[in-house]
């Protein structure tokens, strides 16, 4: 009986170890599955959690406030209509900037991303390069 005791409870304890072992690893999930402690944030565009640091266009503050700069993130949809950005300062995650016209300039309220020279792009606020 005392054997049948302590091995329940070993596996009582055992079943809460790994319950609260669930609730860290992966436990910071946004409401799109998307795990912020591993680098991930969602993307309207790609419907997909995704890592900013690692997309192809990357674009690096142009006029740094203190020590460190800042870069935003740029993914396009397949149709190249809408553009995401992922700026530091904006809470709710990105931006989607929505192409103007025929041309290559998607805009956004104060936003706007243009072609840059032949390979890169420019953001501007209020029309002032931030990011390129």
């Amino acid at each position: 009986m005392k054997k049948t005791i302590v091995l329940g409870m070993m596996l009582v304890g055992l079943f809460t170890f790994a319950q609260d072992t669930k609730r860290v690893v992966g436990g910071d999930r946004d409401t799109h599955g998307c795990i912020g402690s591993a680098g991930y944030t969602y993307s309207q565009v790609k419907n997909d959690c995704i890592r900013v640091f690692e997309q192809k266009i990357k674009l690096p503050e142009v006029k740094p406030k203190g020590s460190s700069t800042s870069m935003t993130a740029v993914i396009f949809s397949k149709d190249m209509k809408n553009a995401e950005i992922f700026l530091p300062d904006q809470n709710s995650g990105s931006l989607i900037l929505t192409r103007a016209g025929k041309g290559k300039t998607w805009k956004s309220g104060k936003y706007i991303l243009v072609p840059y020279k032949k390979i890169g792009y420019q953001l501007k606020k209020d029309n002032i390069v931030i990011y390129q």
